[in-house]
């Protein structure tokens, strides 16, 4: 198990201020969620290691390569599952699901042997199938506010017909409704989420889903993450879940 303590704060917002980090990341380690690809990529640039593909000691020796000697394996998550025991500490039969990093993986550069060919599959996203995965409806717009570009309430998102650039508004709707902020106004025993904290987060996803898609309104996006964050830092907390809701929207759509 790795001691190292993941900056998912300074992961989000290096992926979100510098073109090409997060199509590097999904074109180099594609078969990770994408909190994982943006874990490989800082461990990457923190120790100097050329990026490349990643996977186990076992699943190189599969592929005719070994480990170079001296090398260190890169950490990331994984979930652990774990059993519930009660007061007298016997098995309830309840079981829970935590992540944990463990240092399971090494880059291409750290390995020697048989050539090696990354196909990457291009990234594709469909809405109907998503919309269908996550169990949300996209209903007609009804605001008479023209400026308004969308809106999410319970599991509904509305996109505007003339919005600038709908894919985006769609995204950043869908995020709203998977991070779970329409259903805070229902939650009277729960604490809210901050406005500006929950566009932050919404549109931190949009971001990263264009930019997988290679869809057009990154710039916009930063200037509206700029407005809301004015200067303050987003959280960790945040952070793992703008990547945890980017790859759960993403994989609802191919």
């Amino acid at each position: 198990m790795s001691d190292m303590k993941p900056e998912w704060s300074a992961m989000l917002v290096e992926a979100v201020t510098q073109p090409g980090i997060i199509s590097t990341c999904y074109t180099t380690f594609h078969g990770y969620s994408i909190g994982n690809q943006a874990l490989a990529y800082s461990q990457c640039a923190a120790r100097s290691i050329p990026i490349g593909p990643i996977a186990t000691y076992k699943k190189w020796s599969e592929l005719g390569r070994h480990v170079s000697k001296g090398q260190k394996a890169i950490a990331l998550t994984m979930p652990v599952t774990i059993s519930k025991k009660d007061n007298a500490g016997e098995k309830t039969g309840d079981v829970f699901q935590l992540f944990t990093l463990r240092n399971n993986w090494f880059v291409l550069s750290q390995t020697e042997g048989a050539d090696y060919v990354n196909e990457v599959p291009m990234p594709s996203w469909d809405k109907a199938r998503a919309l269908e995965a996550l169990d949300i409806i996209e209903v007609g717009f009804a605001l008479a506010d023209g400026n308004c570009q969308g809106y999410a309430t319970g599991r509904n998102i509305a996109v505007n017909p003339v919005a600038l650039l709908p894919h985006k508004t769609r995204f950043h709707e869908l995020a709203h409704v998977v991070l779970g902020h329409t259903s805070e106004g229902q939650c009277a025993d729960s604490e809210t989420t901050p406005k500006n904290i929950r566009e932050v987060e919404a549109e931190a996803v949009a971001y990263i889903l264009c930019s997988l898609l290679d869809l057009p309104g990154l710039v916009e996006s930063r200037g509206y993450l700029q407005s809301w964050l004015q200067g303050e830092q987003i959280s960790d907390k945040s952070a793992q879940k703008i990547f945890g809701v980017a790859d759960k929207i993403l994989k609802a759509g191919q």
